[in-house]
């Protein structure tokens, strides 16, 4: 027998070699800086410990894990098991990804098809690629544009006109201009406006939300007008020359006429103030009421009617593009935006104008007068901050402007010393944060409370509803079942995987935004439906009873029903809808308040929801429910405001064994999160990822729970049997 060589053919690799080639392909190239990068952020938060770098690094390291996987499955080079053994790391990727983000729930917004990519990310994202032996592609700069609206979309009014020619040669205002060219010490090398937000994202408990103000020496206003103390506060504090505010008190504080008289106070005219359409003519009104020598225009459309010489120019975010224009060149000495969480997504188009329109101000103006008004300034995350704090002028995109960074030069401190953070609040603060609480500052303004008023659905319509539920529920347990058997990376979970229940709910979410088939969307708006004759029915007993009563609704088929109730009970009614003319909605709201006859007005949530005095009112029904909390206060305050005598109270009415509950209760959980960040509050702030995903995510948990209960139970049940 010949003897056989123990040699390999040429060109054979043994089995040893492979695998140490496999081990160095697997430190090379972006998966392993992925892998390490990944296991620093789960370690953060697993401790506690978490930075606003490390969610940059969070979004990043997700961004090159799908575009690796991309490549990796359009790399036509490499075998089906090379690219099966580096698909399946990036899932391991993934996974810890998930996990981390079910720890963090905030961190799910940052993997959002929509979630804005900073400067920052960007810049991490090519030292990420370049760490890997990646070459970074270069990206094209934006095209320089202030409009998504073509050019000649553009208007000028005749009478702006006719102000631009009888005053040609504006010239700019320095005088009261800023420190402009701060040379940062200490903090040259440092990344500030991350430890900026964190300074506000943990607070310490107690800690004051409010920049010091002077005391006023008169509660007069010049129209004759009284204000109350915490209203003379603020235009005090611009009669003796602060410049920028953001303005966050409590909804029905009287923030519109601050604003106003504080205009008047610096002299910061001609005025600009954007504002929500359903507010304009409110607008109008109040600058009428607080300062009547000074006239007020109203933009609409392509602002034929305008006055182009009003002190007063106001205008609505829907139109701003068409204005835009000629709003820069006019020589403005004051902007206020009001409801300024509107501008929160820098990305849109009413935020980029309205950040145009700033820098233009000031560009000509030094220090012009800048307000920011809103009584809910955080929604989902602290960094809704970043558009407003731009806005005023408190920072760039990158890093302070001078005034703040020589604030926090003074302070001596970087965010490596532990009092940096404080510090920095307190900066920021001074720059002009004032936040003031109904129970703070307005005694005479009666408690509110949210009363539930469950009702049960027992008609045709709710079981189907509660089908409906079922059999979404029952969806979500397929697509689960589904995921968990086709599932690649290997990871077992012990009883219910609440990472896996987390992408599923991801995915039903995605398919509801698209519309497919019976989704969380359409089954609120049947449950709304369903309620409304419920909820106007307790809203009749309650104004034969208490006398008059405010009716909210989301959609338009649930205040029909409700009028058409109203109607066969013999009540008389007012109406507000996004579709009325500036001159009915006034009629309506006249009526409510003025005649003893009109016992309820009949609302729409997102038409009425801001801007209008309701108090002659102190019961509220709420007959369907908002997605946000935010939307929630912003309907009570409508009666919970200056002016009102009696407690308040908004009656919610919930859909008993349904969603809506869990949506009640989702709601009422991220309440807490301004309260956090503006008041010092020590409150538990609940996961600021939206409240669907949440909704679909308590069923398919409720679902699965139910389902290993039973399957505990029967098994309890044969163990007997077995053992005879």
């Amino acid at each position: 027998m010949a003897r056989q060589s123990r040699r390999q053919p040429r060109g054979r690799r043994t089995p040893q070699r492979d695998q140490q080639g496999a081990r160095a392909r697997d430190n090379e190239g972006i998966i392993p800086v992925l892998a390490r990068k990944v296991r620093e952020i789960e370690t953060r938060v697993e401790r506690g410990t978490m930075r606003v770098s490390d969610r940059t690094m969070f979004q990043v390291v997700a961004l090159l894990v799908r575009d690796e996987r991309a490549r990796i499955k359009a790399d036509k080079d490499s075998t089906e098991a090379q690219r099966d053994g580096q698909l399946k790391r990036l899932d391991g990727i993934a996974t810890i990804l998930a996990k981390t983000a079910a720890r963090n729930p905030s961190l799910f917004e940052l993997l959002g098809e929509d979630a804005v990519v900073s400067d920052a990310a960007k810049a991490l994202k090519r030292e990420m690629l370049e760490a890997g032996g990646v070459e970074a592609e270069v990206e094209e700069p934006a095209p320089e544009t202030t409009s998504d609206r073509p050019a000649e979309r553009r208007v000028v009014p005749q009478s702006v006109i006719s102000r631009q020619l009888a005053n040609p040669f504006l010239a700019p205002d320095f005088s009261n201009a800023a420190p402009r060219n701060v040379q940062p010490r200490a903090l040259a090398t440092w990344e500030l406006l991350g430890p900026l937000f964190r300074a506000f994202e943990e607070p310490s408990a107690g800690a004051t939300s409010c920049m010091p103000l002077p005391e006023p020496t008169s509660l007069w206003a010049p129209g004759g007008q009284e204000l109350m103390h915490h209203q003379a506060q603020v235009v005090a504090a611009a009669k003796a020359g602060h410049r920028t505010f953001l303005l966050a008190d409590e909804p029905g504080l009287g923030k519109t006429a601050q604003a106003l008289l504080a205009a008047q106070a610096a002299n910061a005219y001609p005025l600009l103030a954007v504002v929500p359409n359903v507010v304009k003519a409110n607008w109008a009104h109040e600058a009428e009421l607080w300062t009547p020598r000074r006239k007020a225009t109203v933009i609409h459309g392509d602002g034929d009617n305008v006055d182009g010489f009003a002190d007063i120019v106001v205008v609505n975010y829907e139109v701003l593009d068409r204005h835009v224009g000629w709003l820069g060149d006019l020589g403005f000495r004051g902007m206020v935006v009001d409801e300024a969480h509107f501008i929160k997504n820098k990305s849109s188009q009413r935020s980029q104008h309205v950040l145009e329109l700033s820098e233009r101000i000031r560009a000509r103006m030094g220090r012009p007068l800048l307000m920011a008004l809103t009584g809910t300034p955080l929604i989902n995350d602290i960094e809704d901050f970043r558009a407003i704090w731009q806005f005023l002028g408190w920072i760039d995109e990158k890093k302070p402007r001078a005034e703040l960074m020589l604030a926090l030069e003074e302070n001596g401190l970087t965010p490596a010393d532990r009092g940096f953070y404080a510090a920095a609040r307190t900066a920021v603060i001074d720059m002009g944060i004032v936040r003031r609480r109904k129970v703070d500052v307005a005694a005479d303004i009666p408690a509110r409370r949210v009363a539930d008023l469950p009702v049960e659905l027992d008609d045709e319509v709710g079981r189907s509803i509660r089908e409906a539920e079922r059999e979404l529920a029952r969806r979500l347990v397929r697509r689960y079942d589904s995921a968990l058997a086709t599932r690649t990376s290997g990871v077992v979970v012990e009883g219910i995987d609440h990472e896996l229940v987390r992408r599923v709910a991801s995915w039903e979410r995605e398919d509801s935004d698209a519309g497919s088939g019976e989704n969380v969307f359409n089954m609120m708006r049947r449950i709304g439906q369903a309620k409304a004759g419920l909820a106007a029915d307790y809203t009749a007993q309650l104004a034969r009873s208490v006398g008059k009563v405010v009716f909210f609704a989301k959609h338009i088929d649930v205040m029909d029903t409700a009028e058409a109730t109203f109607e066969k009970r013999g009540l008389r009614y007012s109406s507000i809808r996004g579709d009325q003319t500036p001159n009915a909605r006034k009629k309506n709201i006249e009526a409510f308040v003025n005649d003893p006859d009109v016992a309820v007005i009949v609302c729409s949530l997102s038409a009425a929801g801001v801007g209008i005095n309701l108090q002659v009112a102190s019961n509220m029904v709420l007959a369907e429910l908002s997605w946000t909390d935010a939307e929630q206060t912003q309907a009570i305050d409508r009666i919970h405001r200056i002016g009102q005598d009696e407690p308040v109270t908004a009656w919610r009415v919930i859909a008993a064994q349904t969603i809506d509950t869990r949506i009640a209760e989702l709601i009422d959980s991220k309440a807490g999160l301004a309260a956090r960040a503006l008041d010092g509050s020590d409150e538990e702030v609940s996961s600021s990822a939206d409240v669907q995903l949440e909704a679909l995510v308590t069923l398919l948990t409720d679902a699965l729970t139910e389902r290993e209960e039973a399957a505990a139970e029967e098994a309890a049940e044969i163990a007997p049997i077995e053992e005879i």
